[in-house]
């Protein structure tokens, strides 16, 4: 008998925890998909766009879907999987990068680390707007040989 009341005092606790974490991730401005505002963007000479990016839950994670081009205008897709702790974790389908880490530096902005073969090839920062319907991503990288550049893609709420 108390064994059936501490498994059910269990699931409604770990009930409560997942709807607790969904609302959350519903009133994260950072959350949801973008799409490329080109217009308003300036990208280096052969720097990736990506026309539609998607942050959504995945568990008590957060997964990030992208889409678009690479530098020389091939279709690109790629995944991240993780958390918001400054930690790297895994890209998949990227092939100018292997790991990615972001971290919350309030509740409108990450700053991000892109890595390749354990070496940084590009830092930058992702600020949502206040009213919640644009972001801003500045990029600084560097490439393969050594070139330094600064993109800034603008991207408006779908």
């Amino acid at each position: 008998m108390l064994a059936n009341s501490v498994l059910k005092a269990t699931g409604l606790c770990l009930v409560l925890c997942a709807i607790a974490s969904f609302a959350r991730a519903a009133d994260d401005p950072l959350m949801g998909t973008w799409k490329l505002n080109e217009a308003k963007s300036k990208f280096a000479p052969g720097a990736p766009k990506n026309d539609t990016v998607v942050y959504e839950m995945a568990g008590d994670k957060v997964k990030v879907t992208v889409d678009g081009k690479d530098g020389e205008g091939k279709s690109a897709h790629n995944t991240w999987t993780g958390k918001f702790d400054g930690k790297d974790y895994a890209v998949e389908g990227d092939s100018s990068s292997d790991m990615r880490s972001y971290k919350k530096t309030n509740d409108r902005t990450l700053s991000m680390t892109v890595k390749k073969g354990g070496k940084v090839t590009s830092t930058g920062t992702v600020a949502v707007s206040a009213d919640g319907k644009s972001r801003t991503v500045t990029t600084h990288g560097t490439d393969a040989k050594g070139k330094k550049s600064k993109t800034t893609a603008v991207y408006d709420k779908a």
